[in-house]
């Protein structure tokens, strides 16, 4: 699949390093990294850092190619992210001069970066996971409780799914523990959602509106939610930080705990932190500045 959607946003003195952001499974780096609330966005904290922000999207997200309906399978699967980041990853290093640069994923896309990082350990100079999908022993809860089940249920082929933005906006809230104010205001879900629906062009053509959206990573997630292990952490070298938000079930204590024994068996530095009154979003709500200062915290010890 073709990627033309690969961006950059430098910082206005010289750069420290090069960050690269790889995205989950429902939205791409426009709607994440590059998305401002309040007039800032994750890369602005990071050019404020002195680091250069890099995004993609995978194909079948954002202004990247989409995938074709598929009768037959779910499109979009590790095996096929997992080139598409090594394409990114080159891209950025023909633009650097060659200098290593540091991962940044996000939910399933910390997974494609973790199995990057262990089988294709060149160039990447620091890892950081936030929110990662990890390998559970066994089936612990229904898949539909990480994208609503209705919704995969919905559409003719296996290979995409409609995704609404009642979907999308279960996802801020169902975390939040009773009596516990709004991680993500209506305001900024509002403008959020609308621009959501605008990735894809025939949204608006659903009922109710709805992004198409590969199936693949949702088959990921079940597959290492019914333990099975999609690559092996213990070969990442290099230096990890795993960030998950205190009230995130996706990636809960125990996934953290779980997956950092595996890499702290080889990686030079091995670290974890709890963000306070986050969910598996965290990077756009109430609390991302927390999320920001941890991750930067981290990548100027590593370029350092």
């Amino acid at each position: 699949m073709t990627i033309h959607s690969l961006r950059v946003q430098r910082p206005s003195a010289d750069s420290r390093a090069d960050v690269l952001y790889v995205h989950g499974s429902t939205f791409g780096a426009g709607l994440s990294i590059f998305y401002r609330l309040d007039g800032r966005s994750w890369a602005d904290a990071l050019n404020d850092a002195g680091f250069t922000a890099w995004g993609f999207d995978f194909a079948g997200y954002g202004d990247s190619e989409r995938y074709p309906p598929d009768s037959d399978r779910a499109v979009g699967r590790l095996e096929q992210a997992v080139p598409q980041l090594l394409w990114a990853i080159q891209a950025v290093r023909e633009r650097n001069g060659g200098r290593p640069i540091h991962l940044l994923g996000h939910s399933w896309g910390a997974t494609v970066a973790a199995a990057c990082a262990a089988a294709h350990p060149d160039g990447i100079a620091a890892l950081v996971l936030f929110a990662p999908i990890v390998m559970r022993a066994g089936p612990t809860r229904p898949a539909g409780a990480y994208i609503p089940a209705a919704a995969a249920a919905a559409t003719s082929t296996p290979s995409h799914y409609p995704l609404t933005l009642w979907a999308q906006y279960r996802r801020f809230v169902e975390d939040v523990p009773r009596g516990q104010s709004q991680v993500f205001s209506e305001a900024h879900f509002q403008a959020w959602g609308e621009a959501f629906l605008a990735t894809d062009p025939q949204a608006q053509s659903r009922t109710p509106p709805a992004v198409s959206t590969p199936a693949g990573p949702q088959r990921d997630v079940q597959a290492l939610w019914s333990g099975q292990s999609l690559y092996d952490p213990s070969r990442i070298a290099a230096p990890t930080l795993l960030v998950r938000g205190e009230w995130d079930t996706v990636c809960d204590a125990d996934d953290a705990a779980s997956l950092l024994a595996a890499v702290n068996a080889s990686a030079s530095a091995c670290g974890g932190a709890v963000i306070e009154r986050a969910t598996h979003l965290m990077h756009l709500e109430a609390q991302r500045g927390l999320l920001y200062d941890a991750v930067n915290t981290f990548l100027l010890r590593s370029a350092s």
